[in-house]
């Protein structure tokens, strides 16, 4: 069976940003290293994004890239992305177990049997671990957090605007539901002039989250029918399918509900965020405007801070 079309354009881009050094590959589909340039075009993007939501006044939390497997499972992210979890597990046994499981290995066997599921999982997403610290009444006037981490989704892909690990800059509010939609509907328009000032050629749509099997079709259905999640999209290797690089998400009382966080007046909270796709963003602008910053229109490296 012959390749798709988009299958051989992300092929050949992967190639062309391992060719020039942007991304290093790993030995595994959609984990790269990335070299001092990719990494200069990150910075600015991060400068970028703090300066545009500096008006918020957020307060800053940085999380690892792992939180608590108890909380993980107050989440219904096992019921709805089960192909994208990843899980820590650890070696817990003794000598003989030890040796059980090098003899495995050096045999190629199943080595990773010998190991227990530890108190970690991997965030799937960087606002996860805030919700679970968030529990009791919120302050007058809600919250509104700027969270940054690597993130994980085993979706191992060609693609390198599809990696299991990259960054998201996020921005989280809690509070009322229309203090949450207003967030959602702020950002949107912010996010767009912002990717605009970057001369990509960006658009909102309306979105859903990849649910997994036979339901998830109605909750696909349900969220655009609700029109709860916004995506920012650009083409990075096709103009039929562009990339989302930021999205806008209302969770309604989701969140509020599962942790038991609370307005002052004593309702559910309701909560929305906004992420960047780091990584996304860098390739969108290394694709549109060519692998060497240097060569990029004036304009977008004075915003981005590379001169």
């Amino acid at each position: 069976m012959s390749e798709s079309p988009d299958l051989q354009a992300q092929r050949a881009f992967q190639q062309q940003l391992t060719d020039a050094g942007l991304l290093v590959r790993s030995g595994v589909a959609g984990v790269y290293a990335r070299n001092g340039v990719f990494e200069s075009i990150v910075d600015g993007l991060t400068r970028m994004i703090g300066v545009e939501g500096a008006w918020q006044q957020a307060e800053v939390l940085r999380f690892p890239p792992v939180f608590a497997r108890k909380h993980y499972e107050r989440l219904d992210h096992l019921a709805n992305f089960p192909n994208l979890l990843g899980s820590v597990h650890g070696f817990e046994g003794g000598d003989a177990q030890h040796r059980a499981m090098l003899d495995d290995m050096v045999a190629h066997g199943d080595w990773a049997r010998h190991l227990s599921p530890s108190e970690t999982m991997l965030a799937p997403a960087a606002c996860y671990p805030l919700y679970p610290g968030a529990q009791g009444v919120l302050p007058e006037g809600g919250r509104t957090v700027d969270l940054e981490s690597f993130v994980y989704r085993h979706e191992p892909s060609d693609d390198p605007a599809r990696m299991q690990a990259f960054r998201m800059r996020e921005f989280v509010r809690m509070g009322t539901a229309e203090q949450a939609r207003q967030h959602r509907d702020d950002w949107i328009e912010r996010i767009k002039g912002m990717l605009e000032s970057l001369l990509l050629p960006v658009e909102a749509v309306v979105a859903n989250d990849p649910f997994f099997g036979r339901g998830g079709k109605v909750m696909k259905a349900s969220q655009r029918e609700q029109d709860l999640k916004y995506e920012l999209v650009v083409p990075i290797c096709s103009e039929e399918h562009p990339t989302a690089v930021a999205s806008c998400n209302c969770h309604l009382d989701h969140f509020g509900a599962r942790f038991d966080i609370r307005t002052v007046h004593g309702d559910v909270a309701h909560t929305a965020c906004v992420g960047f796709g780091l990584e996304r963003i860098t390739l969108a602008l290394l694709r549109i405007h060519g692998l060497s910053p240097a060569s990029w229109p004036l304009a977008v490296r004075k915003a981005l801070r590379l001169d």
